[in-house]
């Protein structure tokens, strides 16, 4: 088995991905010498194939464009290397960055680079990270710094584990935090550079942006779904409690079949979020079992 699997989705990253795969075969050569750099060319039109072969990496083309994440699962499947380093492919990441991340691997699960404050972005995406940083932070009950980062090491069983879960779009590398703060592994931050990215960005803000609210919703129902159902819940009970309180007193009414029927709801809606935490915690239950034996294994 090797010791490092580097892998970069692109598409149409034809002007670039040549020198990323040079510069990562760079620092990894003073690294470490069992390696392998993946290009999962996710159905390009240009000579990205052939500019990331000529440059010495692994290709795997998929026959047409399915999405960055589709690209990602793709590399994980076909990685050897015990640990995995996930890279983007238009010349945002410093492939110099890649030793820091694979150093803390020693002592934790998960490395991701959190863009600093210097990295080159664009507002409205900052202000649009700092949204998703705090709902994350809120489902996880620990403090995420960069929720959608995707410059990331983590142990290749652990990628595996929580394949199936992943969106085939640029949500990877929101699912893939929130399951592994989720499932209790261990996660740190390490503060990177990021750099202008070349060409043209594959992410629409709006449409994408929605994409990432919602996987953030469906992961936390998903993981930890009292975190999404006690908010609801109580909310609907307030109106329902308050609501009432202001017809008996203001307007000298009854209290309301409307008051009743929003408190009996909230009810039901509590009650649906405790069966469900009970249900997402016997299926991690469950999965721990061929995770831990696979993890034996691979030792």
């Amino acid at each position: 088995m090797l010791e490092i699997s580097v892998i970069i989705p692109a598409f149409n990253e034809g002007s670039i991905i040549a020198a990323i795969v040079r510069g990562v075969r760079a620092v990894l050569d003073a690294y470490s010498p069992s390696y392998e750099v993946l290009v999962i060319d996710d159905g390009s039109s240009d000579d990205t194939a052939a500019q990331a072969r000529s440059a010495g990496a692994v290709v795997y083309s998929h026959p047409y464009n399915i999405g960055n994440g589709a690209a990602v699962k793709s590399g994980i499947r076909l990685a050897q290397g015990k640990f995995l380093v996930l890279m983007d492919g238009d010349g945002q990441h410093d492939p110099a960055d890649i030793p820091r991340l694979l150093e803390k691997l020693e002592t934790f699960d998960m490395v991701v680079g959190a863009r600093s404050n210097s990295s080159k972005r664009s507002p409205h995406r900052t202000v649009a990270n700092l949204i998703y940083n705090c709902l994350a932070t809120y489902i996880c009950s620990r403090r995420i710094q960069d929720l959608t980062s995707g410059y990331r090491a983590l142990k290749s069983s652990i990628a595996r584990r929580y394949l199936y879960l992943l969106p085939n779009t640029f949500s990877y590398p929101t699912t893939i935090t929130l399951a592994v703060v989720r499932a209790g592994h261990s996660l740190v931050y390490i503060p990177i550079r990021t750099r202008e990215r070349m060409g043209e960005s594959k992410i629409r803000v709006f449409k994408d942006g929605l994409r990432f609210l919602g996987i953030i919703v469906k992961i936390a129902t998903l993981f930890s779904p009292f975190k999404i159902f006690l908010p609801v819940s109580a909310f609907m009970f307030l109106t329902g409690l308050f609501y009432g309180l202001y017809r008996i007193f203001a307007l000298d009414g009854g209290y309301g079949p409307t008051s009743g029927m929003l408190m009996t709801i909230s009810v039901v809606i509590f009650m649906v979020g405790l069966v469900s935490e009970q249900v997402a915690q016997l299926r991690f239950d469950r999965s721990e079992v061929p995770y831990n034996q696979e993890d034996k294994e691979s030792h």
